[in-house]
């Protein structure tokens, strides 16, 4: 019997119905797609941190401070090695170099110091960047030290080294002594920046490493330094390359590197270097004692009946004074050396008219001093020193040097040896006597109202001599000098006759002098002394020594003007008794 066939209709499950498609069945518990790719992340960025953790802690291979290698170290070891042997490197002065000049800073004195720590934790620190953790991994990464400021020491540091660097703009010279040229370098004006050092130091120092240049404002020379040296090379080196000739018709002379370089004078014009060389000066070489000398002749003032006498001066011919420097200047750099002069009509240097207006007519002082007859030699340097300052002129404000009028002292002179007080003893020595001459300008001068500029009194007293208004002598060591304070010329007359020595000065009567005495006073004793000279000579001895006050008062001969009092004072030795000890 067949089984009957199901009905579609009816309601209820069919055991024989079909089972769906594979397609269309769905898994119980089967898992989401994004949760296994979430969880891949998750792994790798983990993997990636952790290892970039493991990277960060480990100083970088290669890494070096200073020069000392603390790559691949771990982070105590780096500090260690920093400590040990980085920090001692800051003890090395810093080379800072300003307008090309070097210089040393002390790290430490300008507040610069290196922090450790921060330099390893900057080397150490956590890194996620793929290509900063390359450069460690690589030993690429560039290791820099983390440097501490004090900006306060540094910019006091740098105000000191200011002080070594800053100068003022300098032009370069050109001096001429002794007939040579010396060469004076240029300076730069130079102003350290500071502000803009400090933040080049911070910003820019490395621990032992190379120079660094500081920024500073500089000013410059017109002429450079190598524009002035090609100038002495050239222009100056010929110019006192040898003699420059005058040349005027069939007469010569000569004029040496010596007197060029005394007319000679640098200086910048337009900001380049320049020589120009004086005509006057040029003229005094050229005509001394050559076929140039003008024939001009001067007037002089003579002693003639006892009495001052112009000789009237005399025209003639000398040498083109005008442009002479521009010649001589130009022949120096030619190869002849060889400069065309002219001559011209002149007047004498000193004139008729110029020996009137000094005035010299009338004797304002006469003074006289005797002395001992009986010592012959010293008598004759008497009469040589008397003659060398016999009709000597001194022109108003200038100064009468006796051991300039004297001198040389010497046999060769015309000196003789004689008797001398050295040291407080008689002695004897050449020109002896001569102290008297001294003591005679002196005084004459003191008489004539003119300042004392130096003379110095016998330490003991002759009584041939006014006290306290006498002077010494001694070449090299001691003179006797007056000034002219007026202004008219004084004329010297000295001569010695019978028993006395005598001076007498012509000019015009300018001053009214009186002068007083305090006398002696504080008067001692004389001692006995032994000398052991070799040259010793024995003295009885016997005077006093005292001290004195001199004072001179000084107006005008119309009372227009009055000088203030004058009052010297001096002690004088006594003359004790001297023992020759020398044997």
């Amino acid at each position: 019997m067949q089984n009957p066939k199901p009905d579609s209709s009816s309601t209820g499950s069919n055991p024989y119905s079909p089972s769906p498609s594979p397609e269309k069945r769905k898994p119980k518990n089967s898992a989401k797609p994004w949760i296994i790719t979430g969880s891949c992340v998750v792994a790798l960025a983990a993997a990636y941190f952790g290892g970039a953790a493991y990277v960060s802690s480990q100083v970088p291979q290669n890494a070096a401070i200073a020069g000392v290698n603390i790559g691949s170290m771990s982070q105590d070891q780096a500090r260690q090695a920093l400590q040990e042997q980085v920090i001692p490197l800051l003890d090395k002065p810093i080379e800072a170099v300003v307008n090309g000049k070097s210089y040393d800073i002390d790290p430490a004195q300008a507040g610069l110091s290196l922090n450790v720590d921060k330099t390893v934790e900057d080397l150490t620190g956590f890194e996620v960047n793929p290509v900063r953790l390359y450069e460690k991994l690589t030993g690429d990464m560039t290791a820099a030290a983390a440097i501490d400021v004090d900006h306060d020491k540094l910019k006091s540091a740098l105000e000191d080294l200011a002080k070594k660097t800053d100068s003022s703009v300098k032009e370069g010279a050109i001096t001429f002594k002794d007939g040579k040229a010396a060469l004076d370098k240029p300076v730069d004006g130079v102003a350290l920046d500071i502000d803009a050092s400090a933040s080049e130091i911070s910003e820019n120092w490395k621990i032992a490493g190379p120079a660094i240049e500081l920024p500073a404002d500089v000013a410059k020379p017109k002429v450079s330094e190598e524009k002035l040296q090609d100038f002495y090379d050239g222009e100056v080196v010929s110019l006192l390359k040898g003699d420059v000739t005058l040349v005027s018709g069939d007469k010569t002379a000569s004029i040496s590197p010596a007197s060029i370089a005394a007319a000679a004078k640098f200086e910048i014009k337009d900001d380049a270097p320049s020589i120009s060389l004086d005509d006057e000066k040029l003229y005094k070489a050229a005509t001394k004692n050559s076929d140039l000398s003008s024939t001009a002749k001067d007037a002089k003032i003579v002693l003639k009946n006892g009495k001052p006498t112009i000789q009237d001066s005399v025209k003639g011919v000398s040498l083109e004074t005008k442009d002479l420097g521009a010649k001589v200047l130009a022949a120096s750099q030619s190869e002849e050396r060889k400069a065309e002069v002219a001559m011209t009509e002149s007047e004498a240097d000193f004139s008729t008219a110029d020996a009137e207006k000094l005035g010299i007519k009338e004797e304002i002082v006469d003074f006289s001093t005797p002395y001992p007859t009986y010592d012959t030699v010293r008598t004759k340097n008497l009469r040589a020193g008397a003659a060398r300052v016999n009709g000597i002129i001194v022109k108003p404000g200038e100064r009468f040097s006796l051991l300039q009028a004297l001198g040389p002292i010497t046999t060769a002179n015309g000196y003789y040896s004689s008797g001398v007080v050295e040291n407080g003893f008689s002695a004897e020595a050449v020109g002896g006597g001569l102290s008297q001459i001294s003591t005679q300008m002196y005084n004459v001068g003191f008489l004539a109202g003119y300042d004392d500029i130096t003379h110095k009194p016998h330490s003991r007293w002759f009584d041939r001599y006014p006290a306290g208004r006498e002077a010494t002598l001694w070449e090299g060591q001691v003179d006797m000098i007056w000034e002219n304070n007026t202004p008219y010329g004084v004329m010297i007359q000295a001569w010695v006759s019978g028993d006395r020595v005598h001076t007498r000065l012509w000019s015009t009567k300018y001053w009214k002098v009186t002068q007083d005495s305090s006398g002696k006073y504080n008067q001692t004793n004389p001692t006995t002394v032994h000398n052991k000279a070799k040259q010793c000579i024995s003295e009885s001895g016997g005077k006093k020594g005292f001290t004195i006050d001199v004072t001179r008062y000084r107006e005008t001969v119309d009372g227009s003007k009055k000088l203030p009092a004058e009052t010297k004072t001096w002690t004088y030795s006594p003359w004790n008794k001297i023992v020759c000890d020398n044997k």
